[in-house]
């Protein structure tokens, strides 16, 4: 069984709960590494790469235990990717600590049409490497999360544009053109230069996808693709 940041801290929220999380398709008997059923078990295809660039994935209320979370799928890649709850009130002092960093550039990862300041596409050439903080919920959940928390608002924010519609199918999108965290990061990676990892990242979402899929009762239809402008 795999453990990375986002398991750990899905156990801490388990082990906090006072009441048992209901996700969807509860009944199956999931891999504790994976979360996929045990049959559709991915663990072992798992390949961690090396990468210049560092995520930090701040999550959103009972993200980390949902199975269909893809933020996690990061950190399978990339063992040093740290995640932490998210609250308006009480900051985690790891993630404080996490962002403060002084040998990396943090950048807030938004779209720039959700954006209310300016934003950059391009990473400077010869800078520090990128941390990038990525906010993991719903669409409404990460705009929330911008606009309330000051404590990123020191930071540049990265969007990027991805021309493709998404490949989740895991979660109906608000828009077509929206994303899932782990497609953002390896268009991230991309453009960072981190290939190998970029590479690799995509080939374990797609495979992760894969298999969700083949664990449910009705696989949905693939929707009809179109290049469609994006930002992160």
């Amino acid at each position: 069984m795999t453990d990375n940041a986002v398991l750990r801290l899905r156990q801490d929220r388990l082990d906090r709960a006072t009441r048992p999380f209901l996700a969807r398709g509860c009944r199956a008997v999931r891999c504790q590494g994976c979360l996929l059923p045990q049959q559709n078990c991915l663990c072992a295809t798992i390949k961690p790469q090396q990468a210049n660039s560092r995520f930090c994935l701040i999550m959103f209320g009972a993200e980390p235990l949902k199975p269909s979370n893809t933020g996690r799928l990061i950190a399978d890649i990339l063992p040093d990717t740290q995640a932490f709850p998210w609250s308006r009130t009480e900051i985690d002092p790891g993630l404080l600590a996490a962002i403060s960093d002084p040998t990396r550039q943090p950048y807030v990862v938004f779209p720039a049409s959700y954006a209310d300041r300016p934003v950059v596409s391009t990473l400077p050439t010869g800078g520090k490497p990128p941390l990038f903080i990525m906010l993991d919920g719903t669409w409404s959940e990460a705009r929330k999360m911008f606009r309330k928390s000051p404590y990123l608002n020191a930071f540049p924010v990265f969007s990027l544009n991805v021309l493709a519609a998404s490949g989740y199918l895991l979660r109906e999108a608000s828009r077509p053109e929206q994303h899932c965290t782990a497609e953002v990061a390896a268009a991230l990676l991309q453009q960072a230069g981190d290939e190998q990892a970029a590479i690799g990242l995509s080939q374990h979402f797609n495979y992760f996808r894969e298999q969700y899929l083949a664990g449910k009762p009705h696989r949905p239809e693939a929707p009809v693709t179109a290049n469609l402008p994006q930002s992160a």
